[in-house]
């Protein structure tokens, strides 16, 4: 064997060789691959926001044995039950051998994306045309959501309880909806701005009518709408005070590449862990440890409120586990949550080399890499981060490489440049082992994302291995 030889086996033996998944993937693993992803788009097809995710998620569980646990007296080992938070985030468990005080294995996912959301009084008419008042949420670029199809989604609510749910623009008979821009030709001021402030937030105004009500009257074209609203929604202009109307992309989730091997879609961060997260428990039978699946709500906002994972509703979810199976007693759940360990199903920036810059290429998420694990997060020095211990991370690279789940360990973006953050904290600060493990993206946050279809069936692998 030649010297350059040697060199070459000794690089297989000890370099940390990166490669695409891809080379790797047979043609009955292909087949499995494209079904799994044309599943995963008719999901997102079917949920744009956190309340349509949950309620097609509990669907879907009922369908596969699973109940409420509000409707179960006791549990023993192999029950399959779930929780449903104010109809925007849902906690699943599915009850093992071992006694709870032994720990949990859970993944938890957000299912809530940026959007825009409608201001509490969003009619008004300016310049012939009716249009409505949003405030965005979450981390956006607001040029991006100019001059879009943009559908209209979600719940208003009477003050007699009524609840009604509106979805307008997702199908071909619906109109669409969208924020105007300026044309080039008058943007010359707009166009020495910071990209930024390019858009500004009050700008972001969706156009929604423009034909008056007949007669004399002011303000006749929100008169007309409001017309049009009340005839198919039994609603008055005071009804949008209670409501929670969301604001999103009309594009459907689609296939991307002449090769097939990409999804395009609204909403991969963070409904793409959600799915693969909700998938891996579905296979969950008799797991040894309690398997749990969450999906919370209100992540890109912080967490905050009470369907956040900042909220005490989770820690009331087990705490109804350990009543439902007669083991709980004084300070156990702390205890339950110390041996404890987790998964933070959320999604990292994925390297594009159009912007390469921006990231540290060594230390980068790659798409069709396999799932990706970000042993912490925050920014510049770490600030805000959940810094998973090392034994921890051998744990899961274990856990990975003995079932032949491809994973990358990552940063998001160059050192001083970004950071962000996920709800790995929060469990960490209950003292349950916490990394986060995720798909890396392109574009995220944008209303249009772009995912590998290996990485998303890698990570419905690794979290299914995980919670067995």
């Amino acid at each position: 064997m030649s010297e350059g030889t040697k060199g070459e086996e000794l690089k297989k033996e000890l370099f940390n060789i990166k490669k695409t998944g891809w080379n790797d993937v047979d043609e009955m693993q292909m087949a499995d691959i494209q079904k799994f992803a044309d599943e995963y788009m008719y999901f997102l097809n079917h949920g744009k926001t956190e309340r349509e995710i949950i309620e097609n998620s509990v669907e879907i569980l009922e369908k596969n044995g699973f109940v409420n646990i509000e409707n179960k007296e006791r549990l023993e080992e192999g029950d399959r039950v779930f929780y449903i938070n104010r109809g925007k985030s849902l906690y699943v468990a599915v009850v093992g051998k071992q006694a709870m005080e032994n720990g949990l294995n859970i993944v938890g996912a957000h299912a809530d994306s940026p959007r825009l959301d409608l201001k509490p009084n969003p009619l008004y008419e300016d310049g012939g045309f009716a249009l409505l008042k949003t405030h965005y949420y979450g981390g956006i670029k607001k040029y991006q959501w100019t001059t879009i199809p943009l559908a209209i989604h979600g719940v208003i609510v009477k003050p007699d309880g009524e609840k009604i749910k509106v979805t307008i623009g997702e199908n071909e008979e619906d109109p669409i909806f969208t924020i105007t821009d300026l044309l080039p030709h008058l943007a010359q001021e707009q166009m020495e701005k910071k990209l930024s402030n390019g858009i500004e937030g009050e700008a972001l105004n969706l156009l929604v009518g423009s034909i008056p009500y007949d007669g004399e009257t002011a303000e006749a074209v929100k008169l007309n709408i409001l017309k049009i609203l009340n005839e198919k929604y039994g609603i008055k202009e005071i009804d949008f005070l209670s409501s929670e109307l969301e604001i999103v992309p009309a594009f459907k989730a689609r296939t991307l590449g002449f090769d097939r091997s990409m999804v395009a879609a609204y909403g991969q961060d963070d409904k793409i862990c959600a799915y693969t997260s909700l998938r891996a428990i579905l296979d969950v039978q008799h797991p040894e440890k309690t398997a749990i699946c969450i999906l919370a709500d209100k992540e890109e906002i912080g967490s905050m409120g009470n369907t956040g994972m900042e909220s005490h509703v989770f820690d009331y979810f087990v705490t109804e586990l350990l009543n439902k199976k007669g083991e709980n007693r004084v300070n156990l759940l702390e205890k339950v949550f110390c041996k404890s360990q987790m998964l933070s199903a959320d999604v990292d920036a994925g390297f594009d080399p159009t912007y390469a810059s921006v990231s540290e290429q060594n230390n980068a998420a790659f798409l069709g890499r396999g799932i990706g694990l970000n042993k912490y997060t925050g920014a510049r020095g770490k600030s805000g981060a959940s810094d998973a211990n090392a034994e921890y991370v051998a744990k899961i690279r274990k856990l990975f490489e003995e079932n032949n789940i491809k994973y990358q360990v990552s940063e998001l973006g160059r050192v001083d440049l970004g950071g962000g953050g996920t709800i790995a904290y929060i469990l960490a600060n209950k003292g349950i082992d916490v990394i986060d493990c995720g798909i890396p993206v392109l574009s995220m946050h944008a209303p249009y994302e772009v995912t590998s279809k290996y990485d998303i069936y890698t990570a419905y692998r690794g979290y299914k291995a995980f919670l067995v």
